[in-house]
């Protein structure tokens, strides 16, 4: 069904190009203060061609990383308040257990994220869980505050509370140009728009959208395949009980991790996932030859039927969705950040606020260490007004004046690419792209901040974007 209809005006205080999880919680932040926000979505809502669609994600406490463990606190408090306004439950904890080779650096951040995280051995596991097993040389880290959340069920409260508080949600309008100035410029398949600030949250389109401007972003989108497998004996409705979501981390044969999810979206069926896929175009995913090899579908087999003796070990659904993740210099593809949840939502991400004087910064939540499993799908910029001489240390800077020609010169040897947003100093760019549904309230957050020129709400100095030297030309 289409967003209800509204009226049409063509100026606002802020647009936001893309209606998944992070781009609609941005413009819902942006609502929030009061703010005259236009959200965009090109296609037809509610769709599946993007990384916010489908009904659970994972949540949790449990990081490898510490900038997203104290990211976490803050993130479950927005779920509330979310929750509160839409009078509806977004969210059932069923607890969270991390598994791996003892002494893995990062089961052991796991860990160190959680206060009070309970280690269990194969036995104590076996006992309170049977459906998982240990194999030898391996432990369990339990994260009680794990759950799942309702993610189609969360994307629409988010859109409906934005809504509410005065914003506007116009699907089925394609951006075909933005034109940069002191008033941006968006044209769509429909109109054109006008605004002082942009960001872009167009995910797996980012690349296509921002190249224009002058912004070459080294990302690869994949196609993952999202697999439910048949429980042997299923359990009963009645008894009201659902197992606890997992992740596998620090195994051989999956370096980029698997998660699960209890059967509570296909009655009898678990989902469990890899944390990678094969490189594609957002426009063909849907585009594979019918008998093509699906060598994560055989690796997973594998996992189930070593770790998890109560699933059939043929999947009894697939279906696919999309994670946006770096593309590296040389061959093949690496993912900055693999997603902890079903899907990648968010995607790349960008945001412009007007002015002469523009900065701009492309921020990564996934410092120089991969952060398995992690939402590598997000990857902002952001422009804000800044004089010359207040470049940020971290990140890459770009100033643009009246007249001049932009210049970008990366700053610090960290960046990890996900994510990036406008950053007025002395604030530092840094943005937990990505990471899925689970971050999504404090990534909108942060991105409504540095739109308006705020400082930041929590730190973004572990994100630098200097991983992508000589890659970002700003033509503005």
């Amino acid at each position: 069904m289409a967003a209800p209809s509204q009226p049409h005006q063509a100026t606002y205080d802020a647009i936001v190009i893309g209606a998944g999880i992070q781009g609609s919680f941005a413009a819902y932040h942006l609502a929030q203060r009061h703010r005259d926000t236009l959200l965009l979505e090109q296609f037809i809502l509610p769709h599946s061609r993007g990384s916010s669609h489908g009904q659970s994600r994972i949540t949790r406490s449990a990081y490898p990383r510490a900038p997203y463990a104290r990211m976490m606190p803050d993130s479950f408090r927005l779920w509330q308040r979310l929750e509160a306004e839409a009078g509806t439950s977004l969210y059932r904890r069923t607890g969270l257990v991390v598994l791996g080779p003892a002494g893995n650096p990062e089961l052991e951040g796991c860990r160190r994220s959680l206060r009070a995280g309970e280690v269990l051995d194969a036995t104590a596991l076996a006992q309170r869980f049977p459906g998982l097993r240990l194999h030898a040389g391996e432990v369990a880290v339990w994260d009680g505050t794990g759950g799942v959340l309702f993610a189609d069920r969360a994307l629409q409260a988010v859109q409906d509370v934005f809504r509410r508080h005065g914003g506007t949600l116009r699907d089925g309008e394609k951006v075909l140009r933005i034109d940069p100035g002191a008033m941006l410029t968006v044209t769509t398949t429909a109109r054109a728009y006008r605004a002082p600030r942009l960001i872009i949250a167009a995910g797996a389109w980012t690349g296509a959208l921002v190249a224009p401007l002058g912004l070459h972003l080294p990302l690869q989108p994949l196609r993952i395949d999202v697999c439910y497998w048949r429980e042997k004996e299923p359990r009963s409705p009645s008894t009201g009980r659902a197992g606890p979501c997992f992740m596998a981390l620090g195994l051989r044969r999956a370096p980029h991790g698997i998660y699960g999810l209890p059967a509570l979206e296909y009655p009898g069926l678990v989902k469990v996932c890899y944390h990678h896929g094969s490189p594609t175009d957002p426009e063909e995913r849907d585009g594979v030859p019918l008998g093509a090899p699906h060598p994560d579908i055989a690796l997973l087999s594998s996992f189930i039927s070593n770790y998890l003796p109560g699933l059939e070990t043929r999947p009894a659904v697939v279906e696919t969705c999309l994670y946006t993740v770096r593309s590296p210099p040389s061959s093949g593809t690496q993912a900055f950040g693999v997603p902890s949840l079903p899907s990648p939502q968010g995607g790349p991400c960008h945001a412009f606020p007007p002015q002469p004087w523009v900065q701009e910064r492309t921020l990564d939540p996934t410092p120089s260490h991969h952060d398995s499993p992690r939402t590598p799908q997000m990857k902002t910029s952001s422009w804000t007004s800044t004089p010359s001489s207040a470049t940020s240390s971290s990140g890459l800077a770009s100033q643009v004046g009246e007249g001049t020609q932009p210049s970008l010169r990366p700053s610090t040897p960290e960046l990890a690419g996900t994510m990036g947003v406008a950053v007025p100093p002395p604030s530092h760019p840094l943005l937990p792209t990505g990471h899925g549904f689970k971050l999504a309230p404090v990534v909108g957050k942060l991105l409504c901040e540095l739109s308006l020129g705020e400082e930041p709400s929590h730190s973004t100095a572990p994100f630098a974007i200097t991983r992508f030297p000589g890659v970002l030309r700003a033509a503005l």
